[in-house]
C-alpha cells in the first residue's frame, strides 16, 4: 500500500513538472513573437536570412532616346539608302506583373516619342537617272507616336534581360524635303502634299538589355519599327496603278528608368517572417541536441 502511495505521488509530480514546462515553453514562443515583431530594420539585417530574388509586381517610368537608321520599302520598288536620324526621344511608363498570375516575367509599357523617317533615292547608273518625289530626292518625316508593347523580361541582381512586341499609332507633324544635286524645288519643299497621308501605324518590337542599381534602372535596347501606313495615297498617280511606301528603321537607344515601387527583395514583413522561422528551427536544433547546440 505504502509502495502505490509512493508511485502515484512521483506520478503527480511528474504531470505537474511537464505541465509546468509546457506552459513556460507557450510563453516562451509568445514571448518569441512579440521579439519578432518589434525588431527594426537594422536588427533585421544582423539575421543570417538566405537571400533570394523576388520579382515585386512594380512600374516604371523613364526617359529614353536614341538614333536611327530610316528607309522606306517603295511598290514598285525604288532603290533607297538608309538615312542616319540623330532624333529619337521620348518618355516610357511601364508597369510590370506576373504572367497568369504566377510567371513574373511579364510587362507592359506605354510611350510618347518625337521621331524621324526618312528615304533618299540612290542613283541608277544604268539609266543615269535618280528618282524623285516632287522633285526631291531626298526628305525627312518628324512623326510623334505612341507605342504599346508587350514587354518579357528576365531579371537577375543587377542585371536584366527584355524583349518585347506591340504597335504603335503616330501622326506626321512635318516634311523637309531635299532636291539634290539637280537642282529644283517643290511647292510643296516644307509641307505635305494632298495625296500625302499625316496618320501613320504600324509594328515595332525589339530587344535590349538593363542595367539594374535600385531605384535607378538603365535600358539598352535595339528596336525595329515597320510602319503599315503609305505615305501617300495608293492610287494618287493612277487609279489602276497603285503606289505604296511603307516607312521601316532600326533605332539603337539608351534610357534611364527609374522605379515608382519596390523591385525585388522582401519587404519587413517577409523578412519578420523568416526571422521568426529561423529562430524557431534554431530552437528545434537546440532541443534536438539536448540543449548542446548542433
Amino acid at each position: 500500500m505504502r509502495r502505490l502511495l509512493l508511485y502515484i505521488l512521483l506520478l503527480t509530480c511528474t504531470l505537474s513538472s511537464y505541465a509546468q514546462e509546457k506552459k513556460v515553453l507557450k510563453l516562451d514562443e509568445t514571448a518569441r513573437i512579440e521579439y519578432v515583431d518589434r525588431l527594426t530594420d537594422e536588427q533585421l539585417d544582423t539575421i543570417d536570412v538566405k537571400k533570394k530574388l523576388s520579382i515585386n509586381d512594380y512600374t516604371l517610368i523613364g526617359l529614353q532616346y536614341g538614333a536611327g537608321l530610316s528607309m522606306f520599302m517603295f511598290n514598285p520598288p525604288q532603290e533607297n539608302d538608309r538615312v542616319i536620324l540623330p532624333y529619337n526621344a521620348g518618355i516610357t511608363f511601364t508597369k510590370y506583373g506576373k504572367m497568369f498570375g504566377y510567371m513574373p516575367y511579364f510587362g507592359f509599357q506605354i510611350g510618347l516619342f518625337y521621331a524621324q523617317d526618312a528615304y533618299q533615292f540612290t542613283y541608277n547608273e544604268e539609266y543615269d537617272y535618280t528618282f524623285k518625289i516632287e522633285n526631291s530626292e531626298k526628305a525627312v518625316i518628324d512623326v510623334i507616336e505612341v507605342p504599346m508593347m508587350f514587354q518579357f523580361h528576365y531579371d537577375m541582381w543587377n542585371f536584366k534581360i527584355m524583349a518585347q512586341l506591340g504597335c504603335f499609332g503616330g501622326y506626321r507633324l512635318g516634311i523637309q524635303r531635299y532636291p539634290g544635286v539637280t537642282g529644283g524645288e517643290s511647292m510643296y519643299q516644307n509641307s505635305f502634299a494632298p495625296y500625302e497621308t499625316r496618320i501613320d501605324y504600324g509594328l515595332k518590337g525589339g530587344v535590349g538589355f538593363g542595367l539594374v542599381f535600385d531605384p535607378i534602372e538603365i535600358h539598352l535596347q535595339a528596336t525595329y519599327k515597320h510602319s503599315l501606313s503609305s505615305i501617300y495615297e495608293p492610287d494618287y498617280n493612277s487609279e489602276y496603278y497603285y503606289r505604296f511606301a511603307y516607312p521601316a528603321s532600326i533605332v539603337v537607344s539608351a534610357g534611364v528608368h527609374f522605379q515608382l515601387t519596390k523591385r525585388s527583395g522582401k519587404t519587413k514583413a517577409d523578412m519578420k517572417k523568416e526571422a521568426r522561422k529561423l529562430i524557431y528551427e534554431n530552437e528545434e536544433d537546440h532541443e534536438f541536441n539536448g540543449g548542446k547546440g548542433r
